[in-house]
């Protein structure tokens, strides 16, 4: 069923429908410089993090690629779990600057050390290399914090693209010595490549993702043209797009604890609500919130959301201090 959003985000989306139609028009819709920039704007909608005592800009040296982080400490004199950040922009876009503030209420939501990175995006790095560097640092996290103190509780967290990457992740090291992930945490993540749900077809126009910009965000990420993406043959693209998306992937009853936050006017409600319950049947521990009046990306709309963007946060803070 097509959402009905809030009041609050309506004179925005008037503004961002308008400017869709236009760039549509000049041939400038599907611009990778001008997406990210589209994207970094949001920052203007933005409500600034909590101040946080220690925040260091680092390195990690992954398959030969320099990569950027961030930690961030909110009691440096204490150890803490640790909290890795994966921030969302459809696989080409964000950055760990654009998403400085959800890293600071994280920092403090959770009461742990958060690290986010800016993992490579396509198109100039597709598939899988933005993957790659997140899970080096799921392997080497704990060579960027000598000198601190830290527990061994390790935590994930991701919206959209971020949400994607978690999910693949944990999936992809569920027969791995080297990585215990306890707890996951994902906000209208993207788990589902083929774009097969309802809510794509419902919400896909007029809620400022839209499901002609979701194709083409894959198309870049996967290096394809103009694929279908629901196709069933067996072209060795499609079977890629498949085997990459997290809820067609094995469900496993040792997942960590998983949080699922999803929104009522997101074209990719379904495939987070899906993933809930897919996991839940697989006998994961799960908690799975709705904000029915929210659209996607609405964690960069924080000044038009206080409330709702606030209580996201305390439901992420009562998640991670449940002991169930």
């Amino acid at each position: 069923m097509r959402g009905t959003v809030s009041e609050n985000l309506s004179p925005l989306l008037k503004q961002v429908n308008a400017g869709i139609e236009q760039a549509k028009a000049s041939g400038d819709a599907f611009n990778p410089s001008i997406i990210r920039q589209n994207l970094e704007n949001l920052s203007a909608y933005m409500i600034p993090g909590p101040k946080i005592p220690l925040i260091k800009n680092s390195v990690i040296n992954a398959h030969g690629q320099e990569i950027a982080v961030r930690i961030y400490h909110p009691e440096p004199e204490k150890s803490l779990p640790v909290l890795l950040h994966f921030h969302g922009g459809g696989h080409m876009c964000g950055s760990i600057e654009l998403y400085d503030p959800i890293s600071r209420e994280l920092s403090v939501a959770a009461n742990a050390i958060v690290i986010c990175i800016d993992y490579r995006l396509a198109p100039e790095h597709p598939y899988p290399c933005g993957l790659d560097d997140c899970q080096y640092l799921l392997e080497n996290y704990q060579e960027l914090l000598k000198g601190y103190r830290f527990t061994e509780k390790l935590y994930i967290a991701g919206d959209s693209a971020g949400g994607a990457i978690c999910t693949t992740l944990v999936m992809n090291n569920i027969d791995n010595p080297k990585v215990n992930i306890d707890k996951q945490l994902l906000i209208y993540p993207s788990v589902d490549y083929t774009m097969s749900c309802p809510s794509l077809i419902e919400n896909g126009q007029g809620f400022l993702l839209e499901a002609d910009k979701i194709r083409w965000y894959f198309e870049q990420y996967f290096n394809v043209e103009n694929i279908d993406l629901s196709d069933d043959n067996n072209s060795s693209a499609a079977a890629l797009i498949k085997k990459a998306s997290p809820l067609l992937g094995r469900f496993d009853s040792r997942m960590p604890k998983t949080l699922v936050i999803t929104a009522g006017c997101d074209p990719l409600r379904d495939e987070g609500t899906l993933y809930a319950e897919k996991a839940e049947q697989a006998g994961v521990t799960v908690e799975h919130y709705q904000f029915d009046e929210l659209i996607h990306a609405y964690m960069l709309l924080s000044k038009l959301i206080p409330e709702q963007y606030q209580q996201t946060y305390m439901i992420i803070n009562k998640f991670v201090n449940s002991d169930s």
